[in-house]
Parts: structure tokens; C-alpha cells; sequence
């Protein structure tokens, strides 16, 4: 389940247990809810202070394992929806905003590079894979709007992770870098570009004696990603910290529960601060 907080322009994540192997042929649907609420930072010009928001996520997501060559891989679609009310004072006047409707789905196809059949006997393994995933512009859009729930562009996000498992723990790396095609249709019929945006997560995963129970603490990083609008560079570098801790565990022979709190701070004057409790639900087949 992708944990998306509300006005994450790149929709930043922490999942651990991502780069999990799973053998060809498996199915996974999955269906979560998030709640959030935070502080949100705009630019001064825009005299917009003291904003606010309050968001509920849907996200309906599926997962097929596959081959390619002779490597395991597996396709993720995530499918969120949004609820999401806005308050603050705009121009020194009290104002509101409600967005409620699709945001940009994401497809994902990752590849285990190395480590995917591990020796039985080994005390320890390790994995190493890679990913693109692919945001599209689905969602619902305004140019009317200086808050939309989808970004009316594509974002094209490489990754590479790795994973070394030891026992009953497992330590987890995932570097990306998020890519942007232009907005043509931006705020007030103008025009924005992004450069590339850089983030990092990593997760410690304890698998608990009790079978198909885990828990893990996961920290993450976002920078750069500053913005140009109608050819003018915007002092709005991205600069974004999260942390969450997890809990899943088994709901029957092929159903799982996964909770999560998740908390994304800004190191900017500009961004959100945002604190998410999440709960996903997931069926194999």
C-alpha cells in the first residue's frame, strides 16, 4: 500500500518489504485508508497564512508477480482518492477549500537483479533490484486552482534498492530520483517546470516469531525539485523528512493487515508538515 499524504507534490512513500521477492504467478489486491492532518507553507507573495489540511486517502491497489528473462519481477498499480478540505487565511481573510476526487494513479515494474534464490543453509542474504515507476496525469485538475489533487504532468521515478536480511532482521535502502514533464496548464494559465528530485528511504524490518508478523521503523529524505515558472526559477527547493513505524501481520491463510504511522516534515519555510495513520488491507492469490 503506498501511504500518500495530502499535498505531497511527488506523493514521497516509506514501504518497507517493497523489494520482498514473490515467485511468478502471484496475485495481490489491496485496498487502504489514510487519514491526515497537518500545516501547510506557502510562499509569502502568495499571502496565504496559517493553511491547513484535512484529508482522507482511498488507494485500491494490485500487484502481479512475473519473470522477465530469467529474473522475478512484479507489476504495481496504486489507485488513490482523495477527500481533502483546506483552511487558512487568505489576504487576512478567513478562507476554505474542498478537493474530493482522483488523484494521479502509479504503475510500478520492479526487477530482482541478484539474491532472488538465496542458499537455504546461509545465516544471511542479500537482494539488489531495480524499478521505474510511472505517475500519470489522471487526476482531477484546475488551472483555476493553486491546489489540485492530481499534477496535470508525468513524473517518472528510477529506483534501486537493496536489502540484506540476517535472522530475523532485515535492513532496507532505496534510493530514487522523481523526473517531471511541464505543466502547460499551471496556476493562472502559466507554465511550470521542475528539476529532478532527489529522495532516500531506508527501513530496519524485525520479523517477529509469530508467523507472517513484522514490524519496522523507517526514516526518509526528499530534496531538491525547485520549480520554473514561465521561464522564472522559484525559491521553493524541496526539502522533506519522514518517519513512520509499521506493524503488519496475518488475517487468515492468504490475507494480511498492515498498519502505520507515518509523519513528514519540511526543513524549508515552504512544504507541509504532515502526521498520517494508515491501514491497508491485502488478500494473495
Amino acid at each position: 500500500m503506498l501511504f500518500l499524504t495530502a499535498g505531497q507534490v511527488a506523493a514521497q512513500d516509506l514501504e518497507p518489504r517493497r523489494w520482498t521477492p514473490l515467485p511468478p504467478g502471484i496475485n495481490v489486491i489491496g485496498a487502504g485508508v489514510v487519514g491526515s492532518q497537518g500545516d501547510i507553507f506557502f510562499d509569502p507573495a502568495l499571502q496565504i497564512e496559517d493553511a491547513t489540511v484535512d484529508a482522507e486517502t482511498i488507494g485500491l491497489s494490485y500487484v502481479h508477480s512475473l519473470k522477465i528473462g530469467n529474473k522475478l519481477a512484479r507489476l504495481d498499480v496504486t489507485v488513490p482518492w482523495q477527500h481533502a478540505r483546506y483552511a487558512g487565511l487568505l489576504e487576512g481573510e478567513p478562507a476554505t477549500a474542498v478537493r474530493v476526487g482522483l488523484m494521479d494513479p502509479t504503475v510500478r515494474l520492479s526487477v530482482i537483479l541478484a539474491g532472488e534464490e538465496p542458499d537455504p543453509g546461509a545465516k544471511s542474504s542479500t537482494v539488489v533490484g531495480a524499478a521505474i515507476a510511472v505517475i500519470a496525469p489522471l487526476g482531477e485538475y484546475s488551472e483555476q486552482f493553486l491546489i489540485n489533487l492530481g499534477q496535470n504532468r508525468w513524473v517518472f521515478r528510477p529506483q534501486v534498492g537493496f536489502v540484506h536480511t540476517r535472522g530475523q532482521w532485515s535492513y532496507e535502502l532505496t534510493g530514487s530520483a522523481f523526473f517531471f514533464t511541464d505543466n502547460d496548464e499551471f496556476f493562472n494559465g502559466s507554465t511550470r517546470s521542475q528539476d529532478p528530485l532527489f529522495a532516500v528511504q531506508g527501513h530496519v524490518v524485525y520479523a517477529l516469531k509469530r508467523r507472517g508478523h513484522w514490524a519496522a521503523l523507517s526514516v526518509g529524505y526528499g530534496g531538491n525539485g525547485q520549480s520554473i515558472i514561465d521561464g522564472n526559477r522559484v525559491d521553493d527547493d524541496q526539502r522533506l523528512s519522514l518517519a513512520s513505524l509499521s506493524y503488519g501481520m496475518p488475517l487468515g491463510t492468504n490475507q494480511s493487515l498492515k498498519f502505520a504511522i507515518v509523519r513528514s516534515r519540511t526543513n524549508t519555510g515552504k512544504g507541509s508538515d504532515v502526521d498520517s495513520l494508515a491501514l491497508a488491507w491485502s488478500h494473495r492469490f
